[in-house]
């Protein structure tokens, strides 16, 4: 890394950690930054992985703190997902995401369909107020997720979000921290799968990281002071930008 690496680096992860805490989409800042700094395609996907990680964090330390969490059920969701991940991350070792990513800019905008205009119930989000139905059907949807996210990342926050507001009912400032908390323990899994296969720069990912972890502390907290109508805001401005940026 060059001394001017480093700003534009942690400059860039925080703008894309609190876009991800908040909706989702920040990685498509964080990867062309990351392949602008000449890291291959694979390992500018691994990379990234240690600054999403320490982005969760932050995070779930944010909504925590501000006490939105309900840890029980957002480990069990995350069983299935690193399932997923692991599975993901295998396929992305090699395969090319080009294609992927046009079919995710159709999947984007369905995602925002789904989320502005499905009716939103209130849950207290115990995995008991779920209903065994809708408890195994979103475990089965987030080993599909974990796929997803292991392989490329990239949105999948909008994914998760429209399967837990379509399946738990959940609001979304309480989906919000669900997802950082399952996206979080699943990365660790898949970022092994990265390091174990050499696809890692680890002092560009960790300047990334220190960027991310501060936007996604930023952005938990205004999820929470904001609520839900301003997030549904920045959903649709994130998922609008990213389905552009996809097919320019």
């Amino acid at each position: 890394m060059e001394i001017w690496h480093i700003p534009v680096v942690f400059i860039v992860g925080v703008i894309a950690g609190f876009v991800n805490t908040l909706a989702g989409g920040g990685s498509l800042l964080s990867l062309p930054i990351l392949i602008f700094l000449g890291l291959p395609t694979a390992v500018a996907n691994g990379t990234n992985r240690i600054a999403l990680i320490a982005q969760c964090i932050f995070a779930v330390a944010g909504f925590k703190k501000n006490g939105v969490s309900n840890f029980k059920l957002s480990l069990l969701l995350s069983l299935p997902a690193i399932v997923g991940a692991v599975l993901g991350s295998l396929i992305a070792i090699d395969i090319s995401d080009i294609l992927f990513k046009r079919i995710l800019a159709v999947v984007m905008l369905l995602v925002l369909g789904i989320i502005l205009w499905h009716p939103l119930q209130s849950s207290d989000g115990n995995p008991s107020s779920l209903g065994r139905k809708h408890l195994i059907t979103t475990m089965i949807a987030f080993f599909f997720i974990g796929v997803y996210g292991g392989f490329i990342q990239v949105g999948v926050g909008f994914i998760i979000i429209a399967a837990l507001t379509m399946i738990t009912r959940l609001n979304l400032v309480e989906t919000n921290s669900h997802k950082v908390f399952i996206v979080g323990v699943y990365l660790v899994f898949s970022l092994i799968v990265f390091a174990l296969n050499d696809k890692v720069r680890w002092d560009i990912g960790l300047c990334l990281a220190a960027g991310m972890g501060l936007g996604g502390w930023m952005g938990s907290h205004w999820a929470v002071a904001r609520g839900e109508r301003w997030i549904r805001w920045a959903i649709t401005i994130c998922v609008v930008a990213m389905v552009i940026k996809l097919f320019v």
